[in-house]
């Protein structure tokens, strides 16, 4: 099996990135690494405090500087931030430095697992289920457009998801 040196997983707050992620890196024998718990641990505050402080404008480029720093590594798996893909030099270093899954999950579901969690300052709205819609509909094709891969996440477990990757890795369609 020619595993590619780094694979990158996108999608949506929820959709299964960094368990999946911290699974696969395991699965193929390579170091894991979470952006955004990178970024916090550089700045010793959470991602809403920095929020808070900076807006989102400021959290984008401190994300960003994170990606381009572990995108560069080699031999890793990088659970990237649901908003990773807005800004296009992001997309391109994800494309030239690695393989991207893009870990796909229906709203609804995505919602369902994010409704309690307070750490997701992008859903701070009177209608979260409805901000995840307008954000999917923004997000959704870059997803795409960047993935080598795409993942139906779904209900299924992490470890059948991550099976299907390494599957896929394993035989890749001619």
């Amino acid at each position: 099996m020619v595993v590619p040196s780094n694979i990158f997983l996108v999608g949506f707050m929820g959709s299964g990135k960094s368990t999946v992620g911290q699974q696969l890196a395991a699965e193929l024998g390579k170091e894991f690494f979470d952006c955004d718990r990178v970024l916090e641990e550089r700045t010793g505050v959470d991602i809403p405090y920095i929020f808070d402080l900076e807006g989102e404008t400021g959290f984008r480029r401190r994300e960003a500087a994170v990606l381009r720093e572990l995108a560069a590594k080699r031999g890793i798996v990088l659970s990237t931030g649901g908003g990773v893909v807005g800004d296009p030099d992001n997309r391109r270093a994800l494309a030239t430095n690695g393989f991207v899954v893009y870990l796909h999950a229906p709203a609804e579901l995505l919602h369902q697992r994010t409704s309690r969690d307070r750490n997701r300052p992008m859903l701070y709205a009177d209608d979260p289920r409805t901000r995840i819609d307008e954000l999917l509909v923004v997000r959704d094709p870059l997803y795409r457009e960047v993935a080598d891969l795409v993942v139906e996440t779904g209900r299924r477990g992490s470890r059948r998801v991550v099976q299907e990757i390494v599957r896929t890795l394993s035989d890749p369609p001619r």
